[in-house]
């Protein structure tokens, strides 16, 4: 598989040469749904990993929260993974605070961050296309213009 790391403006991104399928794995959301990615098939998916205490993750969420409010009636959606090691009541307090429009969990077994390849770093986010194929990977902050056009390519 042709891997390209291609640096822009500061922030990597990582272009497969081929698109992956959808990892299988599943969660349960904050508010204690029970849901796996086979589930939003149909749906542009932007997977954001996260964390409270990164500094680039709570400059990139307010960002994220317009994307999807002005995609709101696309079949777009963002699921948005709080690490392991982020504290549930800080999440809670968070997720509360801001009234993120997205789909969250916390990923407390790691479980979510192994299917996509034991993420380390955050903020780290997967565009999946409509099969829930990995069409791209961002580490770092994406440009957000970028990925919006992106994913309205997709759509």
């Amino acid at each position: 598989m042709l891997l390209l790391l291609v640096i822009v403006g500061g922030i990597g991104y990582l272009l497969f040469g081929q698109q992956r399928d959808r990892p299988a794995t599943n969660w349960t959301t904050l508010q204690g749904k029970q849901q796996q990615l086979a589930d939003l098939k149909g749906n542009v998916v932007l997977v954001n990993f996260w964390a409270t205490t990164c500094t680039g993750c709570m400059a990139e969420m307010p960002k994220l929260v317009a994307l999807q409010q002005r995609l709101q009636s696309q079949p777009y959606k963002t699921l948005a993974v709080a690490m392991s090691y982020d504290d549930r009541a800080r999440i809670d307090h968070y997720v509360a605070r801001t009234g993120l429009p997205f789909i969250v969990t916390h990923d407390t077994t790691d479980q979510i961050s192994e299917a996509f390849g034991d993420i380390q770093l955050t903020p780290t986010s997967f565009l999946l296309d409509k099969e829930g194929r990995i069409i791209q990977r961002y580490v770092g902050e994406p440009d957000m213009a970028t990925l919006e056009a992106k994913i309205r390519s997709l759509i």
